[in-house]
């Protein structure tokens, strides 16, 4: 058997296995520059990537979309941006600098196949990999470390410094494609990647254990991980979101709920929060500040309300406050996702989910922030290259 060559079904021992010959192409979305929804193309005839030395295959199932896919696609981490991602959202930005327009400060290369969350199933391997992982469902890690030699806070993004899951195919290393054993859906399992481990890293560097914490866009895909996953570890939960919105919040373990505009110090009181885990920055952060007590912690993520904020210092170092940026995650983080999904610790919330070619329907429903929780793209169904029947009446490649 050609380790780049072979293409199968859900499980390589079962009965009734199929396997094909790879395409030559495949339909993906290609990013084709920084801008607008128009940078988006979708193509069919996309060549299928190889697996090299220590990768593989995964024909995509499903794949997520999130704030960092469409934050890249207009720029918006370069410095020369001031305003939230809504700004630019469908139009893009008109001034950016693209040396740093890209989360890790570093210029992007174009044409690129963005998308952090995969869920699929393994098509292929490369050198060096076993050929019993064809067939496994699994989730990739969306922050790789092995491109950059696990280096301390080095990370590549899945779908940013290399190709994602926008497609019908995409390459990872094989020891960040995590099998997972789930009867949950594609579109729920891919949901998972990108959103959880961001919140599981902001609970996990701030140490968050049953204490009261403060939830910043607490129902988008972060946010409600985040409200999910601080309950699973015992926590009294403030969940910040739109009226609208607060019940399905509750639902997944809110302990209370607040209007994104309202007066949190005055609903909540100064020195009445151990923890802040915000993924909205802007204009409230100084209060957000406020709220901790003496040694509390404030760990961020995200600024989807605008990167500038106006913060008194002496509130950070005469209250022994900590300031954590969460961008970079241990190895441990990933991995103990995997473990809460396989015992159902947690759930994640599927709004809607979109064919792959609507992939700008869906970046705009993306932004309109009127649903909760996770938008899922699904791609086509793979066409075999080429296959007949065998004796036993499964399908082997001619």
């Amino acid at each position: 058997m050609n380790n780049n060559q072979v293409v199968a079904g859900l499980d390589p021992k079962a009965k009734g296995m199929s396997r094909i010959s790879l395409p030559e192409t495949m339909a993906a979305v290609l990013l084709t520059g920084h801008g607008g929804l128009d940078k988006l193309d979708y193509r069919t005839d996309v060549a299928v990537p190889r697996p090299q030395q220590g990768e593989v295959l995964i024909e995509v199932a499903a794949a997520a979309i999130n704030n960092t896919d469409i934050n890249t696609r207009i720029g918006w981490y370069s410095k020369a941006v001031a305003s939230g991602t809504n700004a630019g959202g469908t139009d893009g930005f008109a001034t950016i600098t693209t040396s740093d327009a890209a989360w890790s400060g570093e210029a992007m290369a174009f044409p690129r196949i963005q998308g952090a969350d995969v869920c699929g199933r393994i098509a292929a391997v490369g050198e060096g990999v076993s050929e019993e992982r064809i067939g496994e469902r699994v989730l990739v890690r969306n922050m790789l470390r092995s491109y950059v030699g696990y280096r301390p806070f080095e990370c590549w993004t899945l779908g940013a410094e290399c190709d994602g899951g926008f497609a019908q195919f995409t390459v990872a290393p094989a020891r960040e494609a995590h099998p997972v054993r789930s009867d949950w859906t594609d579109a729920e399992l891919a949901s998972i990647p990108c959103a959880y481990s961001t919140a599981e890293n902001m609970l996990h560097r701030a140490g968050v254990g049953a204490e009261r914490v403060l939830i910043t866009g607490a129902s988008g895909g972060v946010g409600l991980a985040a409200v999910q996953l601080a309950k699973r570890r015992g926590a009294t939960v403030i969940a910040v979101c739109s009226p609208a919105k607060a019940a399905e919040v509750k639902a997944r373990g809110a302990d209370q709920t607040l209007d994104r505009g309202a007066d949190l110090l005055e609903a909540l009181g100064s020195n009445s929060i151990d923890v802040v885990v915000d993924i909205v920055g802007g204009s409230q952060t100084a209060q957000r500040l406020d709220l901790l007590r003496a040694g509390g912690r404030y760990a961020i993520a995200g600024a989807i309300d605008g990167p500038h904020a106006d913060i008194d210092l002496r509130t950070i170092y005469l209250r022994d406050l900590q300031l954590l940026g969460c961008t970079f995650q241990d190895d441990e983080v990933f991995e103990n996702l995997i473990g809460y999904v396989e015992r159902n610790e947690i759930r994640p919330v599927v709004s809607n989910t979109y064919p792959l070619s609507e992939i700008a329907q869906a970046q705009q429903d993306f932004l309109s922030k009127k649903h909760t929780a996770k938008l899922v793209l699904i791609p086509p169904p793979v066409t075999p290259a080429n296959t007949t029947p065998d004796t036993n009446g499964t399908e082997a490649t001619q």
